[in-house]
């Protein structure tokens, strides 16, 4: 070999060795964007049933770990140290505990010790979970399974989303087993599902039923809620596990239960993947998750009001509000609007428009497609960010009652209802000072209104579309109303439509 040759072999030799270091330091590094695998593709509902789904699981449950936190917290303890003994407790009572009693407050710190699970969605080391598993600890522990050996690594927070309940973990680790990740957009209610995770610590399992129903929301459990919901139990443990179709892909992130008991009782819930994947690609890319905000105080269409409205079904949402300044007003949506699409995306919901709105990033620009009197408009807005102070979405707060002033006459759809002027009212009230309309001062809640759902306090801004700023105005436009009236209110910060006289309003 000549020297020419001998120095292209060294060349070719040092690149090779210099990328595979680079390699080995993509794979190594924490800040290595997740390897997912995604397949999109329905899956077959018209094959036979299947005598056996093990083999499915056995590829599956690799990927599902348990998650174990500690935390330290501290105690308050007043007094004798054997005040707070359950024993002394149980036995003399509350209040007869001879050893309670005032003393000096002294620390008492303790750990805390939770379980819960989590997947692995990418080689590389990336795990999601539910944000309550692993909020306040000190210590996070990942616990992977393999030919019956466990190995345990401590986790990095990547970053956390309460408002979805979903966290990030990282692990420094390679090649691990991942699972697929679905398209749960293309769920179906009787789809096949298995839950996997570690229920009350007692170690890997797996429960299976169907898909019961999509787009739960309203629980409670989360500012964003766009649950699946499953009979494949679910129990304390289970959270932050896996929720796989019959194909073995993860279609959601096991989060809540609805139980008397504390048990399973066949009313679970998981965050769809579709959704869990955005906000995990945010908190890797930018550390937290920025909303798009539009600005607009909405609510769902009752059948009520779309009679009222003249709408040919309940779908979309309608614009009860706008926030001042905000991005829907600068646009020039009114309230009274109904948003029936989204950059060609149909609105079947107020809760569908408020899922789509946060998925966009602040800055991006929508076509916001809206019904107007019967006629559609379009509106193009550009996001502002969600503001993270709920006071800054909207203002107001709880009030009492104060002085009468005007009475709507008997016999009109508003009988029984006294109201006086908003900008009149005691301090009590707490109306926003530019606030101008008919403050609902009394109501007799035999009347037909307080069964539709109007209360002392509200604020009446429209009746049957026609502005009112003052309560004698709101008086003379409901005179000779003997059927049902639409009226726009603003209600404890928030403005809606409301129907007196249909068939019951919301309670609150």
């Amino acid at each position: 070999m000549n020297f020419k040759s001998a120095a292209k072999s060294v060349f070719w030799i040092g690149v090779g060795v210099c990328l595979w270091g680079l390699a080995s330091y993509a794979l190594d590094s924490k800040s290595a964007p997740p390897e997912l695998k995604i397949d999109s593709t329905p899956i077959e509902r018209s094959l036979s049933p299947l005598t056996s789904y093990a083999p499915m699981l056995q590829e599956v449950t690799p990927s599902v770990v348990n998650i174990f936190t500690t935390k330290e917290v501290e105690m308050r303890r007043r007094g004798n140290p054997f005040g707070e003994d359950p024993i002394f407790r149980y036995f003399f009572g509350p209040g007869q505990n001879p050893f309670e009693g005032p003393g000096q407050e002294t620390p008492n710190r303790r750990r805390q010790q939770g379980l819960g699970s989590g997947v692995i969605v990418s080689k590389n080391g990336y795990v999601l979970t539910n944000n309550h598993v692993i909020e306040g600890a000190d210590e996070i522990i990942v616990a992977t399974e393999k030919d019956g050996q466990t190995t345990e690594y401590e986790a990095e927070v990547i970053g956390t989303d309460e408002r979805t309940d979903i966290a990030v973990l990282k692990i420094d680790a390679s090649n691990l087993p991942s699972l697929t990740l679905a398209d749960s957009d293309d769920l179906q209610v009787g789809d096949i599902t298995f839950a996997v995770g570690n229920p009350f610590g007692v170690g890997k399992t797996v429960t299976s039923g169907i898909i019961s129903a999509l787009g739960r929301g309203a629980l409670g459990i989360v500012d964003y809620e766009n649950f699946i919901q499953t009979d494949a139990s679910i129990n304390p443990g289970n959270s932050g596990g896996a929720l796989v179709d019959i194909q073995g892909r993860l279609i959601g992130i096991n989060t809540a239960i609805i139980s008397g008991s504390g048990g399973a009782q066949g009313v679970g819930f998981a965050v769809p993947i579709n959704l869990a994947r955005i906000i995990m690609e945010r908190l890797i890319e930018d550390g937290s998750v920025r909303r798009g905000y539009l600005g607009v105080l909405i609510q769902p269409i009752s059948q009520d009001l779309a009679e009222v409205f003249e709408l040919e079904d309940r779908a979309g949402a309608l614009v009860g509000g706008l926030t001042p300044g905000g991005p829907a007003e600068k646009a020039g949506i009114e309230p009274g609007d109904i948003i029936v699409k989204i950059n060609d995306e149909k609105v079947k919901s107020d809760q569908g428009l408020r899922l789509a709105v946060a998925e966009k990033r602040p800055g991006s620009k929508l076509n916001v497609t809206v019904l107007r009197d019967g006629n559609r408009m379009d509106f193009e807005v550009e996001l502002d960010e969600f503001p993270e102070d709920p006071a800054m979405a909207s203002y107001g707060s709880p009030y009492g009652p104060s002085a009468r002033d005007d009475r709507f006459p008997k016999n009109s759809a508003l009988e029984g209802v006294q109201v006086m002027d908003s900008e009149k009212a005691p301090d009590e009230f707490r109306l926003p000072d530019d606030l101008r309309g008919a403050v609902v001062v009394d109501i007799q809640s035999e009347s037909i209104a307080a069964e539709s759902g109007l209360q002392v306090g509200d604020v009446i801004l429209e009746i049957n579309r026609e502005r009112v700023r003052s309560g004698r105005e709101a008086v003379e436009a409901a005179r000779g109303l003997e059927g049902r009236t639409l009226l726009r209110v603003w209600s404890r910060g928030v403005t809606r439509f409301l129907v007196i006289g249909g068939r019951g309003g919301p309670r609150r």
